[in-house]
């Protein structure tokens, strides 16, 4: 009897000190992404703090079947949940998520542009937690052929100076010099030129990347494109990955997704810099994957679930999982943790992008399988006008339907500046 009572009693105090959270994730699936919570994340949670936590990885269906059929049974076991921007934005539209606009870190600064999306139907949904972008990388012999007006300080600040404009002038300026086309864009069928097109020119141009597609700010933009493509490199429509470019010296300024610059900028470190792109004049467009962190409405133990928060947003932590995984820190005292090198580059490009003034950040539409259908429409438009040389307003015209026409066969709002998708 004695023993069974020393029993309960550790049984009732290990449930206290070590209380259970349960946090639902759609991200660090892959096995080596796992091994690296469960293994070292958690338990290293686990000693700072004495809680433990489960991971549960589940798909973006499985996770918001989850949270929904938890919240309509009022039965809530969910304490933290972990999803893209997009996802967590469903569940709040349902009044599922608990207001943490009370929940704050004092320790660290969240970086403005990403935390302004945690808002949204009267509350705040979520804290970020993690991102990842596009940028631009140059060769440093580029700096030496800036045209008049801009400065390395304006490239890489991302200050109001460096516009598509002076990427123009700037390319000019180098191929005057050296007779050379030295920009370059990943344009290969297995490459993110879609991207570049629908996530960073359209809204840097007309506000928005499908609202505006047959605007007067787009048939600019395309007038904007033509000249620019005097400039670029004609391999660039063979490249997948502009890495390899770089380091042949094919180009000096190339735009691509982070993961696919990275190998140049380990390989030659002190040659290159990540930059933010430049503004056009409806502000920085750029797309943004951004993940954050939520509390179902009803949820248990919600202050180990803040305390796992703050762990991992803590800037030791978001580096940790820059090393491991990838994603990039969404709080600006994580620069200063990065070890000198690569990442730590990368990051300060990818800070200063998002941390903009003029910043106008995209989201990838969510069309499911009907994604190609969207991101091949821009990539026609640009064969069509470019490559072709056909009449712009002509192709604007008959593609815009094509556009819109996918948004309604996918059940999917267009993307428009008021809904959340942009500033």
């Amino acid at each position: 009897m004695r023993k069974l009572l020393v029993l309960l009693v550790a049984l009732i105090v290990t449930s206290v000190v070590f209380a259970d959270v349960a946090w639902v994730s759609t991200q660090f699936h892959p096995p080596a992404e796992r091994d690296f919570v469960e293994g070292t994340l958690l338990p290293n949670f686990r000693r700072e703090t004495g809680i433990t936590a489960r991971f549960l990885a589940l798909t973006y269906e499985e996770a918001s079947t989850r949270i929904r059929a938890e919240q309509q049974a009022q039965r809530v076991t969910v304490a933290l949940f972990g999803d893209l921007q997009g996802g967590i934005d469903l569940m709040g539209s349902q009044g599922f998520l608990t207001d943490l606009t009370d929940v704050t870190f004092p320790d660290r600064t969240f970086i403005p542009t990403l935390e302004q999306y945690a808002y949204n139907y009267g509350i705040k949904q979520f804290v970020p937690w993690l991102q990842a972008t596009y940028v631009m990388m140059v060769n440093k012999q580029a700096f030496e052929y800036l045209p008049a007006g801009l400065t390395e300080h304006d490239v890489r600040n991302a200050t109001a100076n460096w516009t598509y404009d002076a990427l123009l002038e700037w390319v000019k300026s180098i191929h005057a010099a050296t007779g050379r086309r030295m920009l370059g864009f990943p344009e290969a069928p297995l490459g993110l030129w879609h991207r570049f097109l629908h996530g960073h020119i359209y809204p840097s141009f007309t506000g928005a990347q499908a609202m505006r597609f047959d605007s007067l700010e787009a048939i600019a933009m395309w007038e904007y494109l033509r000249d620019l493509f005097e400039y670029v490199n004609p391999a660039s429509s063979t490249w997948a990955n502009m890495s390899e470019p770089l380091l042949r010296n094919e180009v000096w300024i190339a735009w691509d997704h982070t993961a696919r610059l990275t190998d140049a900028l380990r390989a030659r470190p002190d040659d290159f810099v990540p930059i933010p792109g430049p503004a056009g004049p409806a502000g920085r467009g750029f797309i943004t994957v951004l993940v954050g962190l939520s509390i179902p409405k009803g949820a248990p133990n919600t202050d180990e679930a803040v305390e796992l928060m703050g762990f991992l947003t803590s800037p030791e932590v978001q580096v940790q999982i820059l090393d491991r995984v990838g994603f990039f820190p969404v709080v600006e005292e994580a620069v200063g943790h990065i070890p000198t090198g690569a990442l730590k580059f990368l990051a300060e490009g990818v800070v200063a992008q998002s941390g903009a003034e003029d910043a106008l950040m995209a989201f990838i539409p969510g069309l499911g399988p009907l994604g190609g259908e969207f991101t091949e429409t821009y990539r026609l438009a640009f064969t069509r006008i470019v490559r072709d040389g056909e009449d712009i307003v002509k192709v604007l015209t008959e593609l815009a339907p094509d556009v819109r026409d996918v948004f309604k066969e996918a059940g999917a709002p267009l993307p428009e500046p008021d809904i959340g998708y942009y500033k």
